[in-house]
């Protein structure tokens, strides 16, 4: 079982920066493919980055949504437990509630079953 906690949303100008946080609980976050999940109001939760268990020094692989390719990016820290969405350039289409999951497997996913454990979110609001 693993239990995931996002932090670091809140209201910033169009351009501006913020870094997410997904705390995970559990002995085993560093075996997990984590991801970043969006949903905007009205629309469908929709995929924004995952990253592998392997870090990049040793093979592991991140992927991310064409829309925000270039300005977000996923990393991770398995001292830690923690999983970090660092957004920048952001734009008012970013505005959202930001979802961070777990997925005990070895590939990166971007669907939402590919993944077994969610946070609760945290707001994102871009203003222009």
């Amino acid at each position: 079982q693993v239990q995931l906690v996002e932090s670091g949303g809140g209201l910033v100008q169009a351009g501006g920066s913020l870094r997410l946080s997904c705390a995970a609980s559990g002995r085993t976050f560093s075996s997990y493919v984590m991801g970043w999940f969006r949903q905007a109001p009205g629309k469908e939760r929709e995929f924004v980055a995952a990253i592998s268990w392997r870090l990049s020094w040793s093979g592991g692989t991140t992927d991310y949504a064409d829309s925000v390719k270039g300005r977000f990016t996923i990393s991770r820290d398995n001292a830690k437990n923690t999983a970090y969405l660092q957004m920048n350039s952001l734009k008012p289409e970013d505005t959202a509630v930001y979802y961070c999951a777990a997925a005990n497997t070895i590939r990166t996913g971007r669907g939402l079953s590919d993944y077994d454990y969610w946070g609760q979110g945290t707001q994102v609001t871009v203003s222009s």
